[in-house]
């Protein structure tokens, strides 16, 4: 069996191997079902570019995809001929056929941003700002418990006893008993994140991912050098035998899931196919590192239970679920957790001393002083969040009537096709039309792909979305740009 080693070198080819059958379920069919070979080349170049086959991934050989196809030999010899001339596939002779981009095809990588940013709509952050109100209350609350803390030092690593209870309380109401001694709280969720990837990777290893993901997560797995096996999530949510079968074909070390209102395709996970990957993760000895940041968005379904309570009995000491503040109150507020076995989180805990001793103690008292308000905020934001998701959806069929996408039922972005690879150039034009936005490349995988996608989120004032969708016309249009490109910074959340 092959061992799956994901490799960095562009030249060189991976181990994986696509199956017939498995290359025939991620292809798109032609309105009347019947691959011709012009019409085979083009979903696999789709495909490719979609984010649904890896990048320097074996293609099945021409006999094996032509049975599960049900088409000939020579319509799949064509096919690869044609992806060969274009650049989406290379051969070499005992190595077989693997897929490729072309030279040229755009790279994901920072922008060059310069100028004055006073005028532009900054479609990059999905994260929605403080509830005014709430957060008030909640500072004054902790300003009244601060001088009963300030008498100590003011490191607490593990976090606020109070906090780490109160996390911990609120699991057990979704439905997964915690102990506090489960919970260690973290300065937001990507440095949860960070220490999960560094305790339980290293360079080398393989690590499994969603394709498209969350892109500070990729990168933070980038920075450890681990080796990232891409499995896609589609229009259509997850593959279950995909994962199964990359997880059996590789044996990663990690897992890293967002199995809740997905970033960025906004999918939402079945409790049943939870349990399947939790038994595949398990059947191999991986690590399940579980991103649940977007649990509380939910918007037009109730909200999901802990992923490690639906996972089944054992199942749970394999799998760490992280948490934050920022999506369900506010990014300002630099709150995370992890929710671990004990054991884990001692670990996680040692980890953290490294990087900054402990958290803030202002910032968890008023994260304590909110524990108690999110379940009571949550209907509220969730009704505002429809009503900027609506406003969003309605420009974007004025101005862009072309771009399609799918409705998610949670979360904070649409996932949007524009049809043709054009998004990182888009992107670009935009700015200087005074729209900050991120084009799927930023959220793959390999280099390039996902490059007919934008990531549009929601979280802003529902009157933006106006102009914002506008500029964009105009920008796709080409029509002359009336800023310079502004100076922003070159990341997203």
């Amino acid at each position: 069996m092959a061992d799956g080693r994901v490799v960095r070198s562009v030249g060189t080819v991976s181990d994986r191997t696509l199956s017939g059958r498995q290359l025939a379920a991620l292809l798109t069919p032609p309105a009347d079902g019947r691959f011709g070979y012009r019409e085979l080349a083009r979903a696999v170049r789709q495909a490719l570019l979609d984010g649904r086959v890896a990048l320097r991934l074996r293609l099945p050989a021409e006999r094996e995809l032509a049975v599960a196809l049900g088409v000939s030999r020579t319509t799949v010899t064509g096919a690869y001929d044609l992806l060969r001339e274009s650049g989406y596939a290379h051969s070499r002779q005992g190595a077989g056929t693997w897929t490729a981009l072309p030279e040229g095809q755009p790279p994901v990588g920072p922008a060059a941003l310069q100028g004055d940013s006073g005028t532009v709509i900054d479609l990059a952050l999905a994260a929605p700002e403080a509830p005014a109100d709430v957060l008030s209350d909640a500072l004054a609350r902790a300003a009244a418990e601060l001088p009963r803390y300030a008498a100590s030092q003011g490191y607490h690593p593990y976090g606020l006893p109070e906090l780490r209870a109160a996390i911990a309380d609120r699991y057990t109401a979704r439905g997964l008993p915690t102990r506090p001694e489960q919970i260690l709280v973290t300065t937001g969720a990507q440095q949860a994140l960070a220490l999960a990837f560094a305790l339980l990777g290293g360079p080398g290893d393989r690590v499994l991912a969603e394709n498209p993901s969350y892109t500070n997560a990729l990168d933070a797995m980038r920075g450890q050098r681990m080796r990232i096996t891409p499995v896609p999530v589609t229009e259509s949510g997850w593959d279950s035998g995909l994962v199964d079968a990359a997880l059996r074909q590789t044996a990663p070390r990690l897992a890293y899931l967002i199995p809740d209102f997905h970033n960025p395709t906004g999918r939402l996970m079945p409790e049943e196919q939870r349990r399947e990957v939790a038994r595949a993760a398990r059947a191999t000895g991986t690590w399940l590192v579980v991103d649940e940041t977007l649990s509380d968005i939910a918007l037009d379904v109730p909200a999901p239970r802990p992923f490690a309570a639906s996972a089944g009995p054992g199942a749970g000491e394999q799998i760490i679920g992280v948490g934050s503040l920022s999506k369900s109150c506010w990014g300002g507020l630099r709150v995370g957790w992890v929710r671990a076995s004990a054991r884990v989180v001692t670990e996680l805990a040692r980890v953290r001393i490294t990087h900054d001793l402990a958290g803030s103690v202002l910032d968890q008292l008023v994260a304590v002083a909110l524990m108690d308000r999110i379940d009571p905020l949550l209907p509220g934001r969730a009704a505002e969040l429809r009503r900027r998701r609506e406003a969003l959806v309605a420009a974007l069929a004025t101005h862009l009537p072309e771009w399609r996408w799918t409705l998610p039922p949670g979360g904070l972005c649409l996932w949007i096709d524009l049809g043709r690879p054009m998004a990182s150039q888009l992107a670009a034009q935009a700015l200087r039309h005074g729209v900050r936005v991120e084009g799927g490349a930023r959220f793959g995988v390999d280099p390039g792909t996902h490059e007919h996608r934008l990531r549009i989120p929601y979280a802003l004032p529902a009157e933006v979305y106006g102009a914002a969708a506008e500029r964009l016309a105009a920008a796709l249009a080409g029509a002359p740009a009336p800023f310079a490109d502004p100076a922003l910074p070159d990341w997203v959340a």
